[in-house]
């Protein structure tokens, strides 16, 4: 079984860089996406229903905005969009589906680098999901959270890691939280656990030469119950084209699907 997750910063923009062109040769099962940037009404039969998938779309209520989408290769059995907290789901960052005993979630997590609101925003966020990801490892299932997490968790996870210090998405207060996902509620990292010490960088600046010179972050993840972690064969970032500022994560998992 592949799973991928991939933001998109625009899925019109991504489109018109290849995006959908890649698709068949990817070969997924399920596809994660985030940042949208789209209304409904945006988007186009191939958005909706790219080469045969099923697709499902959680949107911001603003234009131009945030917004998650999954697409499957086999049609879920229940399909959830939002956490029913409503100035969040305001910003289409959550959308579920369900396969069996499998569950797919697509998570855009917010980022609080543009001021100090959207970091209070962040915070917010991060306290009031802290119980649902509490309550989804309750119920029993295999679930993996894909998306972008706007967090690197340790020094590994990016490469400036020593002049972002005191920038969002490597603060000691979001770094501690991610790492509580992890060691205090059971959640396992995938690429951590299959690469301890490969960086895996999924973002990069568009300041500079970040790209070319690969001063990344790690802030795209596949964040899996035990048991289905466990199950992770491989993974690999996606470079050869260039999409958005991050690079789609793949992982195949020895799951049947």
């Amino acid at each position: 079984m592949r799973i991928v997750s991939a933001n998109l910063n625009g899925i019109r923009s991504a489109a018109n860089k290849g995006f959908f062109d890649w698709l068949p040769a990817l070969a997924a099962d399920v596809i994660c996406l985030q940042e949208l940037k789209a209304q409904d009404a945006d988007l186009t039969d191939l958005m909706r229903s790219p080469h045969g998938m099923h697709g499902f779309f959680h949107c911001a209520e603003k234009k131009g905005y945030s917004g998650v989408g999954i697409y499957s290769r086999r049609a879920p059995d229940r399909v959830i969009e939002g956490l029913g907290i409503a100035d969040i789901d305001a910003e289409g960052r959550y959308l579920r589906a369900d396969f069996g005993n499998l569950t797919v979630i697509s998570l855009y997590l917010p980022s609080g680098s543009s001021s100090e609101e959207r970091q209070q925003i962040k915070f917010s966020f991060m306290a009031r999901f802290y119980p649902h990801l509490q309550a989804l490892i309750a119920e029993g299932r295999d679930i993996v959270l894909c998306g972008d997490w706007n967090i690197a968790h340790r020094e590994l996870d990016l490469k400036n890691w020593k002049g972002n210090l005191k920038n969002s998405g490597f603060l000691p207060e979001e770094r501690a939280w991610i790492g509580q996902v992890f060691d205090e509620l059971g959640w396992a990292d995938v690429w951590r656990r299959l690469y301890p010490d490969v960086p895996g960088y999924t973002w990069w600046s568009n300041r500079g030469q970040a790209y070319a010179k690969d001063v990344g972050w790690r802030i795209d993840y596949h964040i899996a119950t035990q048991a289905l972690a466990a199950k992770a064969q491989q993974g690999s970032i996606y470079k050869e084209v260039k999409f958005s500022d991050h690079a789609p994560l793949i992982v195949d998992y020895d799951y049947p699907f």
